[in-house]
């Protein structure tokens, strides 16, 4: 009778433990957030927005569909931190690939589950152009991320050995008696190694699913499926970033052309949407904050203070045009969270050589078109045109208005300036008033000017005052 008491006993247990096993059915909604391509602080917007959809929704679970090869190591930390935060399950389905950044965010999920042919590993950190770290930078670069990354892995229930493995090739992992990574060799697993067991335990994955519907049936997660995609903002702040070399080239050649050729205002418009892009586009995808176009605005300031209030002073302008590139590079820099922006000088290189790029193109095109354009007749008519109408001269009286608007003065006319010439303003030639440039002297309002160069419509006068211009 004991016997068969301790029997039913042993077969209660039993059945209460593997029913504890079995994962119950939620009929909660899950949220799908794919994660593909590279990992920008875009992504990381757009994982930020999902999270908090799914708490409001008390979804069951947070699956992210993952398919990269890494990306920008800040914007990675930022998603792990947000997925540690998070009070909804996570899941991770990598198919096919989470490499680099892509496996130290799917170590910040609760559970990993792999496409049978898939890989997950080598998240060792190296410069934004893809080049190795100084051996300095280096070291304490693997010193920090794979302590942290060793503690987002344990909270999360997974093997901190792995996870230090995949950002240290100097890390050997053993699981009992077995040597799963050897020193001297970057950790990466596939589908296979990932979920196969030892002691009963995964070496990483929890499982492998042929597809998103076979890990959530896995799963036992039947409630509503939500596949959310980045929104038109998202996706405009990762085009705009991606195009930032061609925003700078655009900004800086439309400065160019502005000020070689005065009086043709659509250069300065292209500029200030080049420029006002490139900001937009960085400070959305978080890779700028408002304060580096804060010293674009204060440059720029100074600079056109230089040239229309304070002519000859020089170093306004000065400072202004190193503020003004300084913020164009600062912009694009990539450094790693906690440390000073100057602590990296690699972290310069790229920003430098994209900007030293963009100015030479710059000045090359800006050249050109200053060169040839001025003598299309579509400019003439969109610079000559709109002053060519009557003007009221200095007595008060119309000037000719039955001059042709594509009429060019003609060399060693006399006139009058009618505004401040800083080099660029306005005077009047043979009862026109003209968008003229100086030769490099700065020529109050009221003053005598004579032309003594015409390039297209490119008017250039100098003081008739002074001899040596006569």
């Amino acid at each position: 009778m004991r016997s068969l008491f301790a029997l039913l006993v042993l077969i209660l247990l039993t059945a209460v433990v593997y029913a504890e096993e079995i994962p119950k059915a939620s009929s909660g909604p899950v949220y799908i957030l794919p994660v593909k391509g590279e990992i920008t602080p875009a992504k990381f917007f757009f994982l930020r927005r999902g999270l908090k959809l799914a708490e409001r929704a008390q979804a069951a679970a947070v699956v992210l569909d993952l398919d990269t090869y890494g990306g920008r190591l800040d914007a990675t930390v930022d998603i792990q931190k947000a997925l540690l935060a998070t009070r909804v399950p996570t899941y991770a389905y990598i198919d096919p690939n989470a490499g680099s950044a892509g496996a130290l965010i799917a170590l910040a999920t609760q559970h990993i589950y792999m496409a049978p042919v898939s890989a997950i590993g080598a998240a060792a950190p190296v410069t934004g152009g893809g080049e190795d770290l100084g051996a300095t930078m280096r070291d304490k670069a693997i010193s920090y991320y794979s302590n942290f990354t060793r503690s987002v892995a344990a909270k999360q229930g997974h093997n901190p050995d792995v996870a230090e493995a995949f950002i240290n090739k100097e890390k050997e992992v053993k699981i009992g008696a077995e040597t799963i990574s050897p020193k001297g060799t970057l950790l990466t697993l596939d589908a296979q190694a990932a979920a196969r067991r030892i002691d009963n335990k995964p070496v990483l994955a929890d499982g492998i699913a042929n597809s998103l519907g076979d890990l959530l049936q896995q799963n036992r997660l039947a409630g509503e499926v939500h596949r959310l995609e980045p929104t038109g903002f998202e996706q405009l702040a990762q085009f705009i970033t991606a195009l930032a070399p061609l925003f700078l080239l655009g900004g800086l050649a439309g400065a160019y052309i502005e000020i070689k050729t005065p009086g043709a205002i659509w250069p300065g418009v292209i500029a200030a949407i080049c420029f006002a892009l490139f900001f937009l586009g960085h400070t959305i995808a978080g890779l700028a904050g408002w304060e580096v176009a804060a010293v674009f605005v204060v440059g720029l300031c100074l600079l056109l203070a230089e040239i229309f209030l304070a002519p000859g002073t020089v170093l306004p302008g000065i400072i202004g045009l190193c503020l003004i590139c300084g913020s164009l590079v600062w912009a694009m820099v990539d450094r790693y969270p906690q440390q000073p922006i100057f602590s990296r000088p690699d972290a310069w290189l790229w920003p430098l050589f994209n900007f030293v790029l963009a100015a030479v193109l710059a000045l090359v095109i800006g050249a050109v078109l200053a060169k040839f354009l001025p003598r299309t007749g579509f400019y003439r008519r969109l610079v000559l045109g709109a002053v060519s109408g009557p003007h009221v001269g200095k007595q008060g009286v119309l000037a000719r208005a039955d001059v042709p608007a594509t009429a060019v003065p003609a060399l060693g006319l006399r006139g009058v300036a009618r505004s401040a010439l800083r080099p660029s303003g306005r005077a009047e030639l043979d009862g026109r008033v003209l968008d003229v440039v100086s030769d490099g002297t700065f020529i109050d309002a009221g003053r005598p000017v004579r032309v003594v160069a015409v390039e297209g419509a490119r008017i250039v006068v100098a003081s008739a005052e002074n001899p040596a211009s006569v």
